[in-house]
């Protein structure tokens, strides 16, 4: 059983589209050693909807929506490769559809079913960390979880694109699960409209404060990578991470879309003693690039060299 789907009810986590209780399925599944993984998507997705549950989608190990985002999370992470040590991935779904304001507000309380499932989980396998993959409100909802957990509850955490605020962020970051976690910010200069608009669309918890991609708190457990920052995908390709460079200038998505960055994000979430968090700082540029710097940059104009022509005879 190297995945089960689970959603935030209104109870706390619940299997979904099974009246199995949670605990059994969970102590099966946990039976296959391995790492623990739980996938959070972002918004505009809700469990059981005819067109965006997420379960059909990212989070499924075969996607059946017919779209050009539909890449699969669990296979790209190893899960469903029949290995023997392959873990337990677990897909955590939300009702993140409605406006921007409504998904904002309703994933803190997503956090809080996240919480329950990861104490859950640690009760159940006090020796296995949970490490978390999340994308854009996915974050907030990871964040939202910390406090509700005690240090060492969470292993690794990578936000793509995180949509939340730094104020936030870091009073999450002082719990002690905060504390104890790993946390991989994964920005894009790519992904400045879409900051822009929540910053624009939702109120920070104080003036000035933005989101992530600007403001990750920079702490020992913190580490914020741009990949789209060309000395990122340098350092990254030097060390076996050959990571596509980005296609165009605006893309909300193109943190799991691009390819090679799984073979990061596998590497970071199934064998964390291969690549430390200090190793990886160590290569990677120190700032990340001033925003808008990708959707302002101008284009580059090639002068074609003159022809030279033979004298004529």
């Amino acid at each position: 059983m190297p995945l089960l789907q689970i959603n935030a009810g209104p109870q706390g986590p619940e299997l979904h589209g099974a009246s199995r209780p949670l605990g059994h399925a969970l102590a099966d599944g946990l039976e296959t050693p391995g790492p623990i993984i739980i996938m959070v998507h972002g918004f505009k997705f809700a469990p059981g909807d005819a067109f965006d549950c997420p379960h059909r989608h990212i989070l499924a190990l075969e996607p059946a929506r017919d779209c050009w985002k539909a890449m699969s999370w669990p296979r790209a992470l190893g899960f469903g490769s029949g290995f023997e040590d392959e873990g337990l991935a677990l897909a955590f779904g939300w009702s993140a559809r409605g406006t921007i304001w409504q998904a904002y507000n309703r994933a803190e309380g997503a956090g809080h079913a996240l919480a329950a499932l990861i104490r859950q989980l640690r009760q159940a396998a006090p020796d296995r960390p949970v490490h978390l993959l999340t994308h854009s409100l996915g974050a907030r909802v990871a964040l939202s979880a910390l406090p509700h957990l005690d240090e060492g509850d969470v292993g690794r955490a990578i936000l793509l694109n995180p949509a939340e605020f730094g104020g936030r962020a870091r009073a999450a970051l002082a719990t002690p699960a905060g504390c104890g976690a790993e946390i991989y910010n994964v920005t894009s200069r790519e992904n400045d409209v879409f900051d822009f608009l929540l910053e624009r669309l939702i109120a920070p918890p104080h003036r000035g404060d933005g989101t992530l991609a600007q403001t990750m708190p920079r702490q020992p457990n913190t580490l914020t990578l741009q990949l789209d920052h060309p000395g990122t995908l340098k350092a990254l390709n030097a060390h076996g991470f050959p990571v596509a460079p980005p296609r165009g200038r605006i893309c909300h998505w193109s943190s799991y879309l691009r390819p090679g960055v799984f073979s990061l994000y596998r590497t970071l979430l199934r064998r964390p003693e291969t690549l430390s968090q200090a190793r990886l700082r160590s290569i990677l540029p120190d700032r990340p690039d001033p925003r808008w710097s990708r959707v302002l940059q101008l284009p580059e104009f090639r002068v074609p060299l003159p022809v030279r022509r033979n004298a004529s005879p």
